[in-house]
């Protein structure tokens, strides 16, 4: 039994040598990638064929080739080898309470907050931001995030949501393409290429009925991000409903331009959540206090314009 224990669990450093070979496709490029001798790695890589006592990869004068078993072991062990480092740089960096690990939308994060952020490590420069990206619901615990920031509906099982703002939505195009396409009355867009996103399904027809206006809309591109909607606006693949507040620079520049002179609040609003666990925690707290400062700011920016 300890043998086949023995068996099932080699070595980091066997593992982090397949692997490497495994994605590069060379013994040397993994030497260069691992600091290591290309020797070293041969070694490491027998080794482990040995211990399993299968071939995991075929030698030839052009290289290695992964065999059926050594393709089916690197893609099993891929997901554990990256969440071992992900832990590893935790434990490495995790300084008791003062880490606030964050979950941002990415076009949000990048145009809004993330400009912001100075202003909060100015303020609290004993706590550590740690980002990462999600966009949706996920399970805070699994995932290792104290607080999201979110958009769509107050809806979070075990989470406190806290609102942040409105998002108020036109419809926008390039000006060669609404040259090109002129829309007079709203109706035109139904005829146009329209471009979606994928967390706001309902989007254009909220739209649309706004106008009081029904019909057929085109199926058009649909995209997970509003920045790659914002770039295929500007390269005239069609005419996309965006957040003002997140392609201010463009509307300035002239890169894009309003199709048709008609806002909306958006169905989905902007909230800040935390899992009810960490309410009390000292980071979720003064993180929530700042941004909701930011927001208020921000509000009476828009009223000042």
């Amino acid at each position: 039994m300890k043998e086949l224990s023995r068996k099932l669990l080699p070595s980091t450093s066997a593992l982090a040598a397949f692997d490497s070979v495994a994605r590069l496709g060379s013994f040397s490029l993994a030497a260069d990638e691992l600091s290591l001798t290309q020797g070293a790695i041969s070694r490491q890589v027998s080794g482990l064929e040995e211990q399993f006592g299968v071939l995991l990869f075929d030698r030839t004068s052009r290289g290695v080739v992964l065999t059926s078993a050594g393709a089916e072991f690197a893609k099993a062990i891929a997901g554990a080898l990256s969440q071992i480092r992900s832990a590893s740089l935790h434990a490495m960096t995790k300084r008791h309470s003062d880490q606030l690990n964050l979950a941002i939308l990415p076009t949000f994060g990048t145009r809004w907050l993330m400009p912001r952020i100075p202003g909060f490590v100015a303020r609290h420069p004993e706590i550590t931001l740690n980002f990462a990206t999600r966009i949706g619901v996920f399970d805070f615990d699994r995932d290792g995030i104290d607080m999201a920031i979110h958009v769509g509906q107050p809806e979070w099982p075990g989470a406190e949501c806290t609102f942040l703002m409105d998002e108020m939505v036109a419809p926008v195009c390039s000006a060669a393409f609404l040259s090109s396409h002129p829309v007079v009355q709203a109706q035109d867009l139904l005829r146009l290429p329209l471009l979606h996103m994928a967390s706001r399904p309902g989007g254009w027809k909220h739209w649309f009925e706004s106008l009081r206006i029904a019909g057929s809309m085109s199926e058009g591109m649909r995209f997970e991000q509003f920045g790659s909607v914002t770039q295929a606006c500007i390269a005239g693949l069609g005419v996309g409903l965006m957040p003002l507040f997140l392609i201010d620079t463009e509307l300035a520049s002239g890169q894009l331009v309003e199709a048709f002179p008609h806002q909306v609040v958006s169905p989905s609003a902007y909230y800040v959540v935390a899992p009810q666990a960490k309410a009390g925690f000292p980071p979720v707290v003064a993180f929530r206090a700042w941004l909701m400062e930011e927001v208020a700011r921000y509000r009476q920016e828009i009223v000042a314009w």
